[in-house]
């Protein structure tokens, strides 16, 4: 990491246990359970029947093989962070405002890469989701 990121300032509120024990384990970063869980909640928009769908989820080696073809490496990645970037961005982007894989490859580096965020952002970006959208994470079940 280029950058000696400072910690997020919920560390200092006081957090659920079993939310304290996925942190100590996995950081604030998606380890492969969660990130799992994380893709199975994701849907798209089927564009024929405008019905809402979940996606077919692709696995590390899947993203591996995907940025391994456009040639792209990813400096500031954290455990699953990039697995879980590339399925939530086939969800909400892809063969919308990313037109294919090569586009999708470099989405991915430039959401893992992003000079304005930590390393950590990806994760705590999904808490903030999850939390903004009412639902809750079994940390218990993920860890």
């Amino acid at each position: 990491m280029a950058k000696n990121w400072k910690r997020p300032l919920q560390d200092y509120d006081p957090i659920p246990d079993d939310m304290r024990a996925y942190l100590r384990n996995h950081d604030y970063s998606f380890s492969k359970k969660a990130c799992e869980w994380a893709v199975s909640l994701m849907r798209k928009t089927n564009a024929s029947t405008g019905k809402s769908e979940p996606i077919e989820p692709w696995n590390k080696e899947q993203v591996d093989d995907l940025l391994k073809r456009f040639n792209v490496q990813l400096e500031n990645n954290i455990g699953y962070n990039y697995v879980y970037v590339a399925n939530m961005l086939r969800a909400d982007k892809y063969k919308s405002s990313i037109p294919d894989e090569a586009h999708l490859a470099l989405g991915i580096k430039d959401v893992i890469d992003d000079v304005d965020c930590s390393p950590y952002c990806v994760f705590l970006e999904w808490v903030a989701k999850m939390d903004g959208n009412g639902e809750p994470i079994e940390w218990d079940d993920i860890k």
